[in-house]
């Protein structure tokens, strides 16, 4: 039994992503589920791709001159949705434990002068956790 993800549940994205350093900032789940708890809809499957927290400024030694990029939710762990439990036809998404998350660059970060040398990986995996405000309804 897990704490079911609702409409407006917090999204925490882990700083270290590989090699770089994000500065990151919370996300929001938006829900599609025709489930209701408590007024919101809940969270289904598919859900997870919609959020996206852009504008995080991150760094990768050696390049420590900051550049930004936008923060994703690549995959759920294996434990993020319902097994039995269903909202329409989708499984239910649980906070379970940790998700894979992706940081796309959209501005590059770069080495100090006099080399000014951009950072050439245009993307980094990490990972996050969804934090529920439900902590009551449960589901599997």
């Amino acid at each position: 039994m897990d704490a079911i993800i609702i409409d407006g549940d917090q999204v925490n994205f882990l700083p270290v992503f590989g090699s770089a350093l994000v500065s990151v900032q919370p996300g929001k789940m938006i829900a599609s589920g025709k489930t209701t708890i408590k007024g919101k809809k809940v969270c289904v499957d598919g859900d997870e791709s919609k959020v996206e927290v852009a504008n995080c400024s991150y760094v990768a030694p050696p390049f420590v001159i900051p550049g930004k990029g936008t923060l994703t939710i690549k995959k759920l762990g294996p434990d993020q949705l319902t097994q039995k439990s269903k909202s329409g036809s989708k499984s239910i998404i649980l906070k379970g434990s940790v998700f894979i998350a992706e940081f796309k660059v959209t501005a590059q970060a770069k080495q100090p002068p006099p080399t000014n040398a951009p950072d050439p990986v245009p993307m980094y995996p990490g990972q996050g956790q969804l934090i529920p405000a439900n902590t009551k309804i449960m589901a599997t």
